[in-house]
């Protein structure tokens, strides 16, 4: 799979809640933890489990940080 975003992380599922519509991710990347809100339609194409081996693809026009 080729991206255009050059921010990639490989990374395991560690988590996925379903509800409604959406459906929260959870990827471990080293020690980080990145979420992502999908459709439930995707978590079932992709036939996401715990456990699998997936790419993070970040694409942001802004990053903002707080103190």
């Amino acid at each position: 799979m080729k991206l255009s975003a050059r921010n990639q992380f490989q990374g395991t599922v560690t988590k996925i809640t379903e509800g409604q519509a959406m459906a929260e991710v959870v990827v471990k990347v080293g020690q980080l933890d990145f979420v992502a809100a999908i459709t439930e339609g995707s978590v079932k194409n992709m036939g996401l489990k715990v456990n699998d081996s997936v790419t993070v693809a970040i694409k942001a026009t802004e990053v903002i940080i707080g103190k």
